[in-house]
């Protein structure tokens, strides 16, 4: 192996035609002691983990609230609409953005429109105009679609591939953490306030505060190739690629099986991410919604953490049998939720609540409901990510398998949203959520068979070569 390069299975881009040596991660021994911590995976994880925090997390901490805390949802929901219109655009541009300026700079890029998206939420807030607004959509969904671009790359193609499931796990942790402060910021300003309307004008400037940090922290992170493996590898990512082979490899991917069978997945997980703050701001009081946004992270997070679980620590010894049991989970999950949410919003549009927790008969039900929503987001999300991390190894293709999914994700929310800003029955809206999940069903099953499918080539790699072998060129298609 003298002269050779040691790194992990897939781990190479399809741009490095050289000689290397591929182990499969669980035939190296880990010798963490030589790897910097700084430089570490870990570490990476952490850093994006405090960013989706800052940025994109206390942005979901303002429409966890319902809409924005604003007391009309219409305004708001036409604002997102714009954004993740603009989103849709740069997401897909992602992968030429990090290609001129490397992965640290985009994602301190990226986190540049949030805190102007909040400002304008401040000044509507407290002043009632809206023209900032707009412009603070407009801002934040050019720059977060660079954010969401190459945060996804990050999560899912830094990590060793037995750490995925956890570390993706950590990185919607630290993004639900944003709900978690933010939440708990709102319920102390607002706990008293048991009617419907907007919420207190101060929340936002603790909001504002947070966002700004997110670009300083960005530029804690390494580039893919200063990052070091737990085997003490590192990960190449090639740069200078010209913008026609850019295009060249996105439409070689986006004509590809995975991406094809995870499309409804993705476009159905940003689909309904504008119903649940909708039906928040349209039954609950102030103080309520401020209790979902901070439960709504509690419930995320442990969502997350279960999903990532169940698919890395070996509760089964094999992992095409932890993939199938975590898949039939969810559907089951999502499917009871959705039939019992349609239920629900069928009783509402006619009797047209107010819910307060001082009633908690009526109010424990439509708040269940609410959980339970936030409890099957929170585990689809995960497996999602977790299926693209396991489509490539390669820094190159996964950030272009983020870009392009993420993109019909944002394009999925940007409909999303305008249908509910038009404004849109929930009942309507509750009713597609339902035939789209159904709809979705059988693709996201056969995507992870294709995962379960790779899990079988590289046993049976493993069990030809002993964990190594030497090849001269390279390939990534999933």
């Amino acid at each position: 192996m003298s002269g050779e390069a040691v790194v992990a299975k897939g781990e190479l881009d399809t741009a490095t035609p050289k000689s290397i040596t591929i182990a499969n991660a669980d035939s190296i021994s880990s010798d963490s002691s030589h790897v910097s911590f700084y430089r570490s995976t870990l570490f990476q994880i952490l850093v994006v983990g405090i960013c989706a925090f800052s940025a994109p997390g206390i942005w979901s901490a303002m429409n966890g609230l319902g809409v924005g805390g604003s007391q009309s949802p219409d305004l708001v929901n036409a604002a997102n609409a714009l954004l993740y219109a603009f989103m849709t655009v740069t997401c897909f541009a992602g992968p030429w953005l990090t290609n001129v300026i490397g992965f640290r700079w985009t994602l301190s890029l990226g986190t540049l429109g949030y805190p102007l998206y909040a400002a304008g939420l401040y000044v509507n807030n407290r002043f009632g105009s809206t023209w900032l607004v707009y412009v603070g959509a407009v801002t934040c969904g050019i720059s977060a679609g660079f954010f969401w671009s190459v945060e996804g790359a990050i999560a899912t193609g830094y990590p060793e591939q037995h750490k995925r499931g956890r570390y993706i796990a950590t990185w919607f942790t630290f993004r639900n953490f944003g709900n978690v402060i933010g939440g708990a910021i709102s319920l102390g300003l607002n706990h008293s306030v048991n009617h419907r309307g907007q919420v207190g004008y101060q929340t936002y400037l603790g909001f504002i505060a947070i966002q700004c940090l997110g670009c300083l922290f960005a530029l804690l992170l390494s580039n893919p190739e200063k990052v070091q493996r737990d085997d003490g590898t590192r990960i190449e990512a090639p740069r200078g690629i010209t913008w026609r082979t850019e295009l060249r490899e996105m439409w070689r991917l986006l004509r590809s099986k995975s991406i094809l069978l995870l499309t409804p997945l993705f476009w159905y997980f940003g689909w309904i991410q504008a119903y649940p703050g909708t039906y928040l701001a349209t039954y609950f009081t102030v103080r309520s919604r401020a209790l979902g946004s901070f439960m709504s992270a509690i419930v995320g997070t442990f969502a997350t953490w279960l999903g990532g679980t169940l698919v890395d620590i070996p509760w089964a010894k094999k992992r095409q049998t932890r993939a199938i049991s975590t898949y039939v989970l969810i559907a089951m999950l999502n499917s009871a939720t959705w039939i019992w949410a349609v239920i629900v919003q069928n009783e509402y549009r006619s009797t047209l609540p107010i819910l307060d927790w001082g009633d908690q008969a009526a109010f424990g039900r439509g708040f269940g409901v609410y959980m339970f929503e936030r409890l099957s987001l929170g585990m689809v999300e995960n497996y999602i990510y977790w299926c693209i991390s396991n489509l490539s190894d390669s820094p190159g293709d996964q950030i272009r398998y983020s870009s392009l999914l993420r993109g019909i994700e944002t394009a999925g929310v940007a409909l999303g949203f305008g249908v509910q800003a038009v404004p849109t029955a929930l009942i309507a809206t509750a009713s597609i959520n339902l035939s789209l999940w159904f709809f979705a069903l059988p693709f996201s099953y056969y995507a992870t068979l294709r995962v379960v499918r790779k899990f079988n080539e590289l046993d049976k790699e493993r069990g030809e070569t002993g964990g190594v072998r030497t090849i001269s060129q390279t390939s990534t298609q999933a």
